[in-house]
This record gives structure tokens, C-alpha cells and sequence, in this order.
């Protein structure tokens, strides 16, 4: 439960600000938001497993204090990543409003190719290699359809009207907390 209930709230705020919350709130203009949703759990369970994949074998492969000094780094990488803030591109957008295709089938298909290397994928092989793979997928899949239900929802209401910076700041702190914590334990571990 552990690994499921981290998972969760790392990747709910990591995707928060990021382009597949844009996305989200592109598709939601065009499309229901049922399909939409549908369409985001499917990509991202599929990309979340295979993320959780490859940090298992990391985690197996490497020692504790070496995967807690590479995930704490990692997370400060990401701390930064997220302040320095994610857009779509105007192809991405113009695809998200011009297809014709359907809703499920068009959201899963850009969702799946957007998150290949994108910082939640990234995150979540990061959680893996701490945790077990079972919590950290479903926990990370729960927190990111989370993140982009939520943008769904407000982006229907608010329109453009969100406090990007704040959202990005936010965001950018937590990871830096993660990395942190990670760090120091690594080096409390190493000197224990």
C-alpha cells in the first residue's frame, strides 16, 4: 500500500502543468469527457506497466544506496524540468482538435505516444526501483488519469484561467522534497 499511495501522490502532482493535462483539456473541447478519460487510463496503464517494468529490473540490478542517490537526483532533475514548464506543440494541439477519429481511440493513441520519455514515465520508473511494481502501477496510473480528470473538469469550467506558475511551483517543490529526502537517506544509509 505504500508504494501505491507514494506513486499516487507524486505522479497526480507531477502531471500537474504538464502537457498531458493540455492535451486533456484540448480533447475535452472536442470530445465527451468519458472518452476521454477512457482513452487516458488505457495509455497510461500501458506505459505506466512497462515504466514499472524497467524500474524493477533496475531496482534488482543495482545496489540500495546507488538507486537512492540516482532517484534523488533524479527527482531534483525533475524539480526542474517542471519549473522550467511544458507546452504542446502547435502540431499536438491541432491534432487534438482537428481529429476525426474515435474520441477513445484518438486520446489513447496521442497519449501513449506523448508520454514515451516524458517525465511522468520517467518518475515512475524512478518509484519502481524503490517499490514494489504492483502499487507503484496502479498508484501511478491512478494519480495521473487523477491529474488529468481533474484538468478536464477545471479546464471545462475555467478555461484558461489556471494558475500555471503555481501549479508549476508546487509541483517543482515536491519533487525537490523527494529528491532530497532520498539523498539524505542515501547518505544516513551509507554512513549507518
Amino acid at each position: 500500500m505504500e508504494a501505491f499511495w507514494i506513486s499516487l501522490a507524486v505522479i497526480f502532482v507531477a502531471e500537474m502543468g504538464d502537457k498531458s493535462q493540455l492535451m486533456a483539456m484540448t480533447f475535452a473541447t472536442r470530445f465527451k469527457p468519458w472518452p476521454v478519460l477512457a482513452g487516458i487510463t488505457i495509455a497510461t496503464t500501458a506505459v505506466h506497466l512497462v515504466s514499472v517494468a524497467v524500474g524493477g529490473l533496475i531496482g534488482d540490478a543495482l545496489p540500495t544506496t546507488a538507486i537512492s542517490v540516482v532517484a534523488g537526483l533524479a527527482f531534483l532533475g525533475f524539480a526542474l524540468w517542471t519549473l522550467r514548464g511544458d507546452e504542446l506543440t502547435d502540431e499536438e494541439s491541432s491534432k487534438a482538435r482537428r481529429t476525426t477519429r474515435n474520441a477513445v481511440v484518438a486520446v489513447t493513441v496521442a497519449f501513449f505516444l506523448s508520454e514515451l520519455g516524458d517525465k511522468t514515465m520517467l518518475a515512475t520508473i524512478t518509484l519502481a526501483t524503490q517499490h514494489g511494481w504492483l502499487g507503484t502501477w496502479i498508484g501511478s496510473t491512478v494519480g495521473m488519469v487523477a491529474a488529468d480528470a481533474l484538468a478536464i473538469v477545471v479546464g471545462r469550467l475555467l478555461g484558461k484561467h489556471l494558475p500555471e506558475k503555481a501549479i508549476r511551483y508546487g509541483a517543482a517543490a515536491v519533487f525537490a522534497i523527494f529528491g532530497i529526502v532520498l539523498l539524505v537517506d542515501a547518505v544516513v544509509y551509507r554512513a549507518g
